[in-house]
């Protein structure tokens, strides 16, 4: 375990089992039609690649490049700004998002409503992570994953300054370790 994290609040294991879950599910759900997944950048990268990999429908594949977040990668600014938008035409099209967490909800509600109003038949949301105590607006996933504690997760794509990312598992980050950033700011 890295000195950095507390506690680790998933292993490898446990996210590839609930990963394996989320992927039969919308197997179900979609049967024969093909959808267009868009994964949210940088987080959701790892989640998304084994997920794609193990389901079964037809699907086409983009991302996004969105932020909510201040510079100090702490606290989520309130102002979603997208830096990178998808390419494939999404009208009439039935669209998943793949995101890593759903925190303040801020991000994916104005994700789901961007790609609705360039035409997307239907949105859907697949998420690993969800903190529901951060909520600042009401967004729903279709598919979750875990429901977590109000904690700062990294690891498995989930990063504090662009860190942590390549860890297998879902940790929480010792507070030490970002509270010192954040007095700064």
């Amino acid at each position: 375990m890295n000195s950095d994290i507390d506690k680790i609040l998933f292993n490898k294991e446990e996210i590839s089992k609930k990963t394996q879950k989320l992927a039969n599910q919308i197997d179900c759900d979609y049967g024969d039609e093909e959808i267009v997944t868009v994964g949210i950048l940088r987080g959701a990268l790892f989640f998304m690649a084994d997920l794609l990999r193990i389901l079964n429908v037809k699907l086409l594949t983009d991302v996004m490049v969105v932020s909510s977040y201040d510079e100090s990668d702490i606290v989520s600014s309130g102002k979603v700004i997208i830096q990178k938008d998808v390419s494939i035409d999404i009208r009439n099209r039935d669209v998943l998002i793949v995101e890593d967490i759903v925190d303040t909800g801020l991000t994916l509600y104005h994700v789901k409503q961007h790609l609705l109003d360039n035409g997307a038949k239907s949105v859907k949301i697949c998420t690993l992570l969800d903190k529901p105590t951060n909520r600042k607006v009401e967004i729903t996933s279709d598919y979750n994953g875990f429901i977590i504690p109000n904690n700062f997760v990294v690891g498995y794509g989930l990063g504090y300054a662009n860190r942590y990312r390549n860890l297998d598992y879902i940790g929480i980050l010792k507070p030490e370790v970002y509270q010192s950033k954040e007095n700064e700011s």
